[in-house]
């Protein structure tokens, strides 16, 4: 088990009602932790039912789902960025 920072933003962070918390988790790929966590509760469960609206960071720089998290101290999820 690993102890890992997530930080949740945009309506994210409004969805589950936390900016951020440290887990322990025995994740191997943000997928994984993505699973953990929609399996605590039903808010998580909602927040994360579609994987697609979200994007990911991992000690801060963006990564894929299918990244893993071996040796990843801080996780941030968000909503695409846009730009113009």
């Amino acid at each position: 088990m690993t102890m890992i920072e997530i930080l949740y933003f945009a309506w994210l962070r409004e969805k589950i009602g936390l900016p951020g918390e440290r887990v322990e988790t025995s994740a191997q790929t943000v997928m994984q932790l993505i699973q953990e966590l929609s399996s605590r509760d039903d808010v998580y469960a909602l927040a994360f039912a579609d994987p697609g609206s979200l994007r990911v960071a991992l000690d801060q720089e963006l990564a894929e789902f299918t990244s893993p998290l071996s040796g990843v101290r801080e996780v941030a999820f968000f909503p695409p960025m846009t730009g113009g």
